[in-house]
């Protein structure tokens, strides 16, 4: 099952969550949890949405912005869908973890998070 992931910052960027949406609905998305928060706040319809990952799913953003606010934000997240045993999928980038190509590009991104620290 794919599960569809959006946010925007503030309640004024509604045409973006509206795109996004879009994108998800288009990309097969049967569950979208979306919200409206800064990227520094709680995000609660995120956890929602890796708490209801099962086995064999994937979770779809447009963008990796629209999900982590840092590098090490997104391996945290990626380690946690890893361990659902789903996919992490972002349409922009045309990435698919459950893909040889996906899991090598973050891996990648993986080697460059280390080397910030």
């Amino acid at each position: 099952m794919k599960i569809g992931y959006a946010r925007t910052s503030t309640l004024d960027q509604i045409a973006g969550l509206d795109a996004q949406l879009r994108d998800l609905e288009a990309a097969g998305c049967e569950r979208i949890f979306r919200e409206q928060v800064s990227s520094v706040g709680a995000r609660p319809q995120l956890d929602q949405a890796l708490d209801y990952l099962r086995d064999g799913d994937a979770l779809v953003v447009t963008k990796l912005d629209r999900l982590a606010r840092s590098t090490a934000h997104l391996l945290a997240i990626a380690d946690k869908v890893k361990q659902k045993g789903a996919a992490l999928v972002v349409l922009n980038l045309g990435m698919d973890t459950a893909t040889p190509t996906g899991k090598l590009l973050f891996t990648v991104i993986g080697a460059i998070a280390a080397f910030e620290r």
